[in-house]
């Protein structure tokens, strides 16, 4: 296995977050914004674990929304690194809706973001 190809694997980061009134909209699923919210955070912690330094979110491409995620479940948040490029990285988020009581799992979002690693002066740097 390649030292790319490890560190993409050691990077992998989940989260799980409960879906309360607090981050619902006035339809009882959860807001759109808390969700890209969540989704960057977790492609934040996925791109710092791979390349150990500092990291910023430069875009998001095609976020999918396939279902709604009512409150009172379970999201769990997964972050891969997708592509390495000599500044930047491709993190793929997948968001997934889980039951409370149950087994039951499915993909809710997922959705691509771009970050790249910088200096101090906030310059792009090579992320290897």
């Amino acid at each position: 296995m390649s030292l790319i190809e490890e560190r993409m694997k050691q990077a992998r980061t989940t989260i799980v977050r409960a879906v309360f009134p607090g981050t619902t909209n006035h339809y009882d699923t959860l807001f759109g914004g808390n969700t890209l919210k969540w989704m960057d955070e977790v492609a934040f912690i996925t791109a710092t674990r791979f390349g150990k330094k500092k990291f910023v979110t430069v875009s998001s491409d095609r976020i999918d929304f396939n279902i709604p995620i009512p409150g009172g479940h379970f999201v769990e948040l997964i972050g891969e690194v997708e592509k390495v490029a000599t500044s930047s990285l491709v993190v793929k988020v997948t968001l997934h809706l889980e039951e409370m009581y149950s087994d039951h799992k499915i993909v809710a979002v997922e959705g691509n973001f771009t970050l790249v690693a910088i200096n101090d002066e906030r310059k792009a740097v090579s992320i290897m």
